[in-house]
């Protein structure tokens, strides 16, 4: 079995290809992801996850799934379907996979089950198992996959270069959110919190708000109102503005 991220080119090479950094990056860094159960074998160059099983360790899919999950899952199309339902059943995680929208896979256990997902424009270079970027593409347009809230939110608000798709939308935003002023949007927002939130949380949740979608400098509206509507309670942290 072999997975793109660690060890599958679209040529179908046998080298070793890593997932690129900036991808973990975009979507909160390998420390927020506790597992990638289909990680590339040691040496690696760069962590992908707190916990990290090579396919040579034993199958990722016997493993019990625990938190946040990365997955490149094995490519070939006798086996995507397997790990992207464990992924869907697991309901916590993000995948990188080939956007072929008309497989079987993509509409068993993505169209119907994911969160969102976001279309990456362009093709994307992996690298060597020593860490080098592949001068070749990987063949084939990427799209990541998220399960969950939390993955959705940090699918959304990650600036990769592409195009979103929310599959599960909250009731809020298909009705409140096209009639509310921003600061209405985000005193409600605040009031809904649990405690002092920062400009990051801000950004995770209105990325996907119907009133970014139409304002190309949504993030500093959401700063100008986080600002306006909330009290400042330490460096980057607000809270409900107390009348």
């Amino acid at each position: 079995m072999r997975a793109i991220g660690s060890h599958h080119s679209a040529a179908a090479q046998s080298t070793t290809w890593l997932t690129p950094p900036h991808i973990l990056d975009a979507l909160g860094g390998w420390q927020s992801f506790d597992l990638d159960p289909c990680a590339a074998p040691e040496p690696r160059p760069w962590p992908t996850a707190r916990r990290m099983n090579a396919l040579a360790d034993g199958d990722g899919l016997m493993l019990e799934w625990d938190g946040r999950v990365l997955l490149n899952p094995p490519y070939t199309s006798a086996e995507i379907g397997r790990w992207l339902e464990k992924l869907a059943d697991h309901g916590c995680g993000t995948a990188l996979v080939f956007a072929r929208t008309e497989t079987d896979a993509m509409h068993r256990f993505i169209w119907q089950r994911a969160s969102g997902l976001l279309f990456l424009r362009g093709r994307l270079h992996f690298h060597f198992a020593d860490g080098r970027r592949a001068k070749a593409n990987a063949g084939a347009p990427s799209v990541l996959c998220a399960y969950g809230q939390d993955d959705m939110d940090r699918l959304a608000a990650s600036e990769l270069d592409g195009a979103f798709v929310p599959l599960r939308l909250a009731r809020f935003v298909l009705i409140p959110g096209l009639s509310q002023s921003w600061a209405e949007a985000m005193r409600d927002w605040l009031a809904r919190q649990s405690g002092p939130v920062s400009v990051s949380d801000a950004y995770r949740f209105f990325a996907r708000h119907p009133k970014a979608r139409a304002n190309p400098n949504w993030r500093a509206k959401v700063r100008q109102k986080l600002a306006e509507v909330g009290d400042r309670v330490a460096r980057d942290r607000y809270q409900p503005r107390l009348v």
